[in-house]
């Protein structure tokens, strides 16, 4: 059974850095794409940013380009998203997404077969 289960998230002042985890079970951590998506209220949701499962390519949204650093450990079976510089708009459920490593780093929330719950995080001004 895959599991994917999300930390770091909380109350943080604008301007903040928090670093959110995503820890992984039941899968061939290695092979998969992992992904970070983000959800505000009353929006869809947000393709954030992933990297490939060597860790050798990443890919950013353009809402966290320049201010966010994905990063995995493999022998930890688990990826991290370090965030700089939070706005209050940066506000939502952080979730993270595997889906099975190919040529192509997936932006659509459609080709990600497992989820997280998500962990939500909060820029207060």
């Amino acid at each position: 059974q895959v599991q994917l289960v999300e930390s770091g998230g909380g109350l943080v002042q604008a301007g903040g850095s928090p670093r959110l985890s995503c820890a992984a079970s039941g899968l061939t951590f290695s092979s998969y794409i992992i992904a970070w998506f983000r959800q505000a209220p009353g929006k869809e949701r947000e393709f954030v940013a992933a990297i490939k499962g060597s860790g050798s390519s990443t890919l950013y949204g353009d809402s966290v380009k320049g201010r966010s650093t994905i990063s995995r450990d493999n022998a930890k079976n688990t990826v991290y998203l370090q965030m700089n510089s939070l706005k209050p708009e940066d506000t939502a459920v952080y979730y993270c997404a595997a889906a099975p490593d190919g040529l192509w780093i997936w932006v659509q929330v459609s080709k990600y077969d497992y989820w997280g719950q998500g962990t939500q995080v909060t820029v207060s001004s």
